[in-house]
């Protein structure tokens, strides 16, 4: 077994661990911290098929995803406690 065969595995048992805490979690914080950390899996999917392709687009898309996932969080975050976009 390779390394990229190896890591794609964790990743991939990581992100079913997610999606069950986000199936199950009693509370919407639960939630959240189970769709931010899928948010950064799908990151390292992106950098290590961009270690395996050699394509640097999937970096970029990468860079993108995190981008996104970030904001994301902060405004779900905001919207949980109750604050308007602009607090």
């Amino acid at each position: 077994m390779n390394f990229c065969t190896v890591c794609f595995g964790i990743l991939l048992l990581c992100s079913f661990l997610c999606l069950y805490r986000l199936q199950r979690g009693p509370t919407a914080p639960d939630r959240t911290v189970a769709v931010d950390t899928l948010g950064t899996l799908v990151v390292g999917f992106c950098a290590l098929f961009a270690l395996h392709t050699g394509k640097s687009f999937y970096m970029v898309v990468a860079m993108a995803w995190a981008l996104l996932s970030f904001v994301a969080t902060i405004a779900l975050a905001k919207y949980l406690e109750g604050k308007a976009f602009d607090e």
